[in-house]
């Protein structure tokens, strides 16, 4: 018996910009504590976030994430749906208030 080696595929790689390419995939339901933990396992920046029918619907960054986690606005019940659907204050934003000193 003798062993065959065939040639590498020579093919030219695309580099599509899809959604599809970055970062594992996650279900919008989760939280943001829980992303964190899967994009450190993984050392990934970016995660893929999913809706209920398994399709893309967005990403997420780290950056995005740990500025959220250290805002005052953070709770540990904040799932990555809320943040990709505008529904959160803007992290720097200061509750009731208007400027530096709430005038």
């Amino acid at each position: 018996m003798r062993t065959q080696y065939g040639t590498p595929d020579t093919a030219p790689v695309t580099v599509v910009d899809d959604i599809e390419a970055y970062g594992p995939r996650v279900c919008d339901d989760m939280t943001v504590e829980v992303a964190l933990a899967v994009m450190a396992g993984a050392r990934v920046e970016y995660l893929t976030v999913c809706d209920g029918d398994d399709q893309s619907t967005d990403l997420i960054t780290l950056v995005r994430l740990a500025v959220l986690r250290d805002s005052p606005v953070y709770t540990d019940r904040i799932r990555l749906r809320d943040i990709l659907d505008g529904s959160l204050p803007s992290p720097g934003a200061r509750p009731g208030g208007v400027g530096e000193y709430g005038r």
